[in-house]
């Protein structure tokens, strides 16, 4: 990539979201953040690395950890600043630091449909077999916060009568579906996150991402949105997977480390909190026509049926009731989905690679 840098304004705004409040409740603190090496993961140690950068405040130390399963050429992690140090590790083998430990930050995962089908026995055991490691050392430390990060792919193919949905839905989950390996390990993980705030104290926080998208993901990541700008900014036709009716909201990563930052600091330990946009709910072939609208030039469009690479079983409607975060942590969403996708476009346009010249 030519320049590995996030925009630097969107980590601004991430510092606006939060006010000053909240981030002053992290200063001095010390944070375990799984997961770094991936498109979440690299927002929050950029935001860290941007809040330490302030005299005003005690730093933050954030120990980041990751195995690159999924991220083998993520570099942002090689340069970090003062207060931020890199551990190239499984979780899934155990973890274990001999300093004392504030907040933990379980966003390790495999989180991209086409990866989980590729590693499912490592997607089930970092969302099972990683979760307990950490819990375990949660308690060791007697952390302030733990921060679980499920899926709303929990929630399987939703009664359109639960749409938009609600924390308390239950689910409608195939665990021998397609994406069982993910589903059913995020279920579990969750399962593991009550029982030791209920059994042990930890204060555990789960959060429920839906479609969270932004600069920083991979290029070859399979999912819609990197996807259809890989395939704008190569010239190709976007491939819209049958029928298209498909629905979805889309939350700007702005947005969702906002919201997941309000979660592990004043979240009701024990509870699961859907992280997303609420509107617009459009279909995948309107996220197409709203992404042709920013590039400013017609992209060709093609439907075509799930390849065997990818895991069919796709919800037909996904839309979070987001009422909870927002009364529980004063979460709001602001980013419109066309700001987000334009950014989005140009930070990819800087740098994604490509073997030849648009």
């Amino acid at each position: 990539m030519k320049n590995n840098s996030l925009l630097n304004t969107d980590i601004k705004e991430i510092e606006k979201f939060l006010g000053a409040d909240n981030i002053n409740n992290l200063s001095g603190k010390t944070i375990l953040l799984c997961g770094a090496g991936g498109f979440l993961g690299r927002y929050f140690v950029e935001l860290v690395a941007h809040l330490n950068s302030s005299k005003d405040r005690s730093p933050i130390t954030l120990i980041a950890v990751d195995n690159f399963i999924t991220e083998p050429t993520a570099t942002h992690l090689s340069d970090t600043p003062n207060n931020i140090t890199f551990h190239k590790m499984d979780i899934i083998n155990g973890i274990h630091f001999d300093f004392d430990i504030d907040y933990i930050i379980h966003a390790a995962g495999i989180a991209s449909p086409f990866y989980y089908a590729k590693y499912p026995m490592e997607t089930m055991e970092v969302a099972t077999i990683g979760t307990k490691n950490l819990l375990e050392l949660a308690v060791a430390k007697n952390v302030e916060g733990f921060m679980f990060f499920s899926s709303s792919e929990i929630y399987g193919d939703p009664d359109p009568k639960e749409v938009p949905t609600d924390e308390a839905y239950r689910g409608n989950v195939s665990c021998l579906g397609p994406r069982a390996c993910y589903d059913e390990s995020k279920r579990l993980g969750e399962t593991m996150a009550r029982v030791y705030h209920t059994h042990y104290g930890v204060p555990t926080k789960i959060v429920r991402p839906f479609n969270v998208y932004g600069p920083g993901m991979n290029q070859n990541d399979y999912r819609v949105v990197p996807d259809f700008i890989n395939r704008t900014l190569s010239d190709k036709p976007l491939k819209i997977y049958k029928p298209g009716t498909q629905t979805r909201t889309f939350c700007y990563a702005t947005d969702s480390i906002n919201g997941f930052i309000r979660v592990l600091l004043k979240g009701v330990p024990g509870e699961p909190y859907n992280i997303g946009n609420d509107s617009p709910e459009i279909t995948i072939q309107d996220l197409a026509d709203t992404l042709e609208s920013v590039a400013g030039h017609p992209i060709a469009k093609s439907f075509v049926e799930h390849p065997d690479v990818y895991p069919g079983d796709e919800p037909i409607r996904r839309c979070p009731n987001i009422k909870k975060a927002n009364i529980h942590v004063g979460y709001h969403p602001q980013v419109s989905l066309k700001e987000g996708l334009t950014r989005s476009l140009n930070w990819a346009s800087e740098n994604y690679e490509f073997k030849e010249k648009r």
